[in-house]
């Protein structure tokens, strides 16, 4: 065998396997693509039973206070909808986004206005940060000395309304899934990602009873 044709054999030998690794990543990739679409479609039909059922039950919000000091009323949840988004990836339709979104307003009457002011930067900071986090509409104020006209205090004006939602974003190729919590235990957003195959019916137990604002082991499940 001329030299020549032993190179020829010792690249075929390499392409060959070459192919072969290409074959299984791709067998791979497939696989976990297959794992995150079948999780999206449980996480869609849960999250749009959770929906209709929460829908006839309006149950009770969670407990808001931005300053800490000044609870909001009871509150309740209530208009739950649901959303998804489709796109393409190697030649099949998949999920690309799964929401649901829902109004948190008083148990009784209409939303009410809360006045609060601080005067420490740590505070003002922190109830800066509610807010924001919240997604609430407000008022910032100045509140000056009648004589001195110094900056005494900054005061907010808001009404005691806000949105709770969850967000979940699919990676295909990773399988994995992303979720993004709006307003569920607080004035806050809380995210995680876990792998597809968490992303069955007791997990999303645990992540129902965390909108009802019950005990869950939502985020010790990623642990």
């Amino acid at each position: 065998m001329s030299f020549l044709s032993q190179l020829k054999a010792q690249a075929n030998v390499v392409q060959a396997a070459n192919a072969e690794a290409q074959t299984q990543a791709q067998i791979e990739a497939d696989g976990r693509i297959d794992r995150t679409e079948a999780a999206c479609k449980i996480a869609w039909n849960y999250l749009g039973e959770m929906a209709r059922q929460l829908n006839i039950l309006t149950p009770q919000g969670p407990v808001f206070s931005v300053d800490g000091k000044t609870p909001w009323p009871a509150m309740k949840l209530v208009d739950f909808r649901t959303d998804s988004r489709k796109k393409i990836l190697r030649n099949r339709e998949i999920f690309s986004s799964i929401g649901v979104g829902w109004d948190i307003v008083p148990q009784q009457g209409k939303p009410v206005q809360i006045n609060i002011s601080v005067n420490f930067l740590p505070e003002l900071q922190k109830v800066e940060s509610r807010l924001s986090a919240g997604g609430i509409l407000h008022e910032r104020f100045q509140v000056r000395h009648p004589e001195k006209q110094s900056v005494q205090a900054i005061a907010f004006q808001f009404h005691t309304q806000a949105r709770g939602s969850i967000h979940v974003t699919p990676d295909h190729e990773q399988g994995t899934l992303a979720f993004r919590f709006f307003n569920i235990s607080g004035l806050a957003v809380q995210t995680g990602v876990w792998a597809a195959e968490l992303v069955q019916v007791p997990f999303l137990d645990e992540l129902a009873k965390l909108v009802l604002s019950q005990p869950s082991h939502f985020f010790p499940i990623s642990e």
